[in-house]
């Protein structure tokens, strides 16, 4: 389990194919800490999607990526040098600043444009009408493993608003128009879907059904 919270940028140093998935090493020094350091076996997040660590180098780990990771994520896109954001699982204790984030990427998107707000950006993505009939306004998702709050959601679409900071400490700053993103709906949301036993999520179910005012 993560919270959306990116703890560190990683580069992307190699993507090599391994029986029907991928082996993926990453430099990531500023995860590189003698204190707690990284172990075989933990879990990890990259750019949202939740891998397990095979190996452990002095300035960086490796992972390996199933098929079924490769058909769902953009990681099997990556080259190197590309930038990825990273974040260790949260620890029972742990200040949760973001939201629940699973790491089990749900599909991917496509930056639409990035236009500024201010002091602020406005960044609009393409989905699927399924992920989007998912994504309340006010609500959180999770693009590229950021937690975000929504703005607006239309049919195949979904803004949010992110501060400089957010821009320059993940992957989003460097985003263009096209790249695509792992996207995460929000898990709570999912699972009251499912309670409600319909496909889509609308106020007014959720007002009917006894989960908001």
């Amino acid at each position: 389990m993560f919270t959306g919270l990116v703890q560190a940028l990683g580069r992307t140093l190699a993507l090599r194919p391994r029986g029907g998935g991928a082996a993926l090493t990453l430099r990531a020094p500023a995860l590189i800490d003698p204190d707690d350091p990284l172990r075989p076996g933990e879990s990890i997040a990259v750019d949202g999607a939740c891998l397990t660590v095979t190996a452990v180098h002095p300035q960086g780990f490796e992972a390996d990526l199933l098929q079924e990771t490769l058909r769902h994520t953009m990681l099997g896109s990556l080259r190197p040098g590309d930038p990825v954001n990273l974040e260790r699982a949260l620890r029972l204790g742990d200040r949760l600043g973001g939201h629940l984030v699973a790491g089990h990427v749900d599909e991917v998107g496509r930056l639409l444009a990035k236009e500024p707000a201010g002091d602020d950006f406005t960044l609009r993505f393409a989905c699927s009408p399924a992920f989007a009939r998912g994504v309340i306004r006010k609500g959180s998702v999770a693009v590229a493993g950021v937690s975000l709050t929504v703005t607006d959601v239309g049919g195949d679409w979904f803004a949010i608003a992110a501060i400089p900071t957010t821009l320059r400490e993940t992957i989003l700053g460097a985003l263009a128009p096209g790249d695509p993103v792992n996207l995460e709906a929000d898990l709570i949301g999912a699972y009251v879907r499912r309670a409600l036993g319909q496909g889509d999520l609308s106020i007014e179910r959720l007002i009917a059904a006894g989960f908001a005012d």
